[in-house]
């Protein structure tokens, strides 16, 4: 059975990868029969080239991509140095999973209610009297979808660094971080030169996955880019999105090949990194051998708090009770800290079009998710018991490709199948995505799992399946629970799938925030943006009060165990 699940995995998850790129490639070589395009040929192409502001495009989505990265990896390497093995670094830790859970989108539209130019931040600075200064004037014009795509690549940062935080958390231990800094201490490194030289070489190539799915992300970017990023030209991703929906169908071949030079694009955009990451470590690495430099006395003053990692708190924390005062607002004048009036006729407005929303959000995530979970431990399980894996490199597929590229491949494949399946076309996009995060979700856990537990229960006669409820289970049930949470939220965060595969007929809390975003009522707006961002957190929380109330459960039960055995020796040893 365990063969044919794991079979299974690998033809829903992994399958449909080649034909999608198989149907990308040959659309943009313009052979698409069904549509009268017969012949192989590079018009498509010669058109892509020859687009007005291309060369735009391409830069401010390599600028806003690799820019956004950069940043991150810069705001993660200096957050872990400052904070790692402090106490101060378990009240980060905490924060790490709310931060995760509010999905892209969301946060897009809380970004853009804070920083525009009539933002919350922009009326503070009115009622503090320092908006007339020229930092804050040009800060206030080149945020929301400015010219050079600076506020786009801001958000992206903030967005990634908690994700790049939690992804470092099992490196790092792994690594030994106070081993390694006792070690270089005792040759003469200072903190900053062990993080520098000692650290950060063995760091960043285990983070590489991490970093590669980050930069793909930034770089094809749709819907962060519809709401936040510049629209004259527009980046790269959403001109090849403006392709896909042009209503000609003679200009498939053209969306297509857009759809390959955004691949080519993110290729290029990690093979920089890559090279980058070569060059520092592997080919100029004097400064890596040359030891310790001689110390420099130096008074700083010591921080105290999470000052480094507070903007990483504060934007979120700020955005959702932003939504919620948007939502309710029916006049708020610039430049009002507060509205002067409130209404509730918004949200009465589009109580019965949530309603259904959230039900076909839900539904989609839950179905998607708990089908992941089954396929996962599967393979989980498959690897464990026989010592055959999924390759890495086909598990980073599809974090690493372009959605837009990929998704259009396997579209024009759909359209050979007859009949309108969109359901099931959208249930399985959602399953092709949420499967990658949720099998890194839960790979730490099985391989730090000890599989003498399983050899010494069924010595004692226990079946394989008892073995693994009542000895594995309890050991991998917080994991299993934490990453049904994230495949959750990141089947409601998806954007691209729903709206390619489910041909604009299935809308979702996302699809709706995404549209509204682009121009619409701030208020309604908001409601979209506060439910999308909500939903995730949810689930996160209940992952969270789930595990903790069945840790204690365990301990109640283990406690009341020994209870009456000890009451029993004490009574004997009376009655002696």
């Amino acid at each position: 059975m365990i063969h044919l699940f794991f079979i299974v995995a690998v033809l829903l998850c992994f399958l449909p990868l080649l034909p999608g790129i198989i149907g990308l490639s040959l659309s943009s070589l313009s052979w698409l029969p069904t549509l009268g395009f017969e012949s192989v040929n590079l018009n498509a192409f010669s058109e892509v080239v020859t687009w007005p502001n291309l060369t735009t495009s391409i830069g401010l989505s390599l600028l806003s991509g690799l820019g956004s990265t950069a940043l991150a990896l810069y705001f993660t390497y200096v957050i872990l140095k400052r904070y790692w093995g402090t106490n101060r670094w378990q009240t980060l830790e905490r924060t790490l999973s709310p931060m995760l859970a509010m999905p892209h989108v969301a946060f897009a539209i809380g970004f853009a209610l804070l920083f525009s130019p009539t933002g919350w931040i922009f009326r503070l600075f009115e009622a503090l009297g320092i908006a007339d200064t020229a930092a804050i004037a040009l800060l206030q014009g080149n945020l929301i979808q400015d010219n050079y795509g600076i506020g786009l690549m801001l958000a992206l940062a903030i967005k990634e660094t908690p994700f790049l935080l939690i992804m470092s958390i099992p490196i790092l231990k792994q690594l030994d971080v106070a081993q390694l800094s006792a070690m270089s201490a005792s040759l003469g490194y200072s903190k900053s030169e062990s993080w520098r030289k000692v650290i950060l070489p063995q760091w960043l190539p285990k983070l590489r996955l991490s970093l590669f799915a980050v930069a793909a992300y930034g770089l094809s970017v749709v819907d962060i880019a519809l709401i936040l990023g510049p629209t004259r030209p527009s980046t790269l991703s959403v001109l090849v999105w403006q392709w896909f929906n042009e209503p000609d169908l003679l200009l498939v071949p053209r969306s297509a090949a857009g759809a390959c030079l955004l691949v080519m694009l993110t290729a290029t955009g990690l093979g920089f990194i890559r090279a980058i990451e070569w060059f520092f470590l592997r080919y100029k690495r004097h400064w890596l051998t040359q030891g310790a430099t001689p110390s420099q006395q130096v008074t700083r003053k010591p921080t105290h708090h999470l000052a480094l990692y507070s903007p990483f708190i504060v934007i979120p924390v700020l955005i959702i009770p932003l939504l919620v005062v948007w939502s309710f607002a029916q006049r708020w004048r610039f430049p009002d800290l507060l509205p002067s009036r409130y209404s509730g006729r918004f949200w009465q407005q589009e109580l019965t079009t949530l309603a259904e929303l959230m039900g076909t959000s839900l539904v989609l995530a839950l179905i998607s998710s708990i089908m992941a979970l089954i396929l996962v431990i599967t393979c989980l399980e498959y690897r464990q018991k026989y010592q055959r894996a999924i390759p890495v490199w086909l598990i980073a597929i599809p974090l690493v490709t372009p959605q837009l590229s990929l998704l259009f491949g396997i579209q024009i494949v759909t359209y050979l199948i007859p009949g309108q399946h969109y359901s099931l076309w959208v249930i399985w996009s959602h399953l092709i995505f949420v499967f990658p995060y949720m099998y890194l979700a839960l790979d730490g856990a099985w391989r730090s799992y000890d599989v003498r537990l399983d050899q010494c229960s069924r010595s004692l006669g226990l079946t394989a399946w008892q073995t693994w409820w009542r000895v594995k289970r309890p050991q991998v049930q917080s994991a299993i629970i934490f990453g049904l949470a994230i495949g959750i939220s990141v089947s409601l965060a998806q954007y691209l799938p729903t709206q390619m595969l489910g041909a604009g007929r299935i809308s979702t809390v996302t699809t709706e925030a995404v549209a509204l975003a682009s121009g619409q009522d701030r208020r309604v707006m908001a409601i979209y943006g506060l439910l999308q961002g909500v939903l995730p957190l949810v689930f996160f929380t209940l992952a969270i009060t789930t595990n903790r109330l069945s840790y204690r459960w365990r301990h109640y039960r283990q406690h009341s165990r020994q209870i009456p055995s000890t009451s029993n020796k004490s009574k004997e040893y009376t009655h002696g």
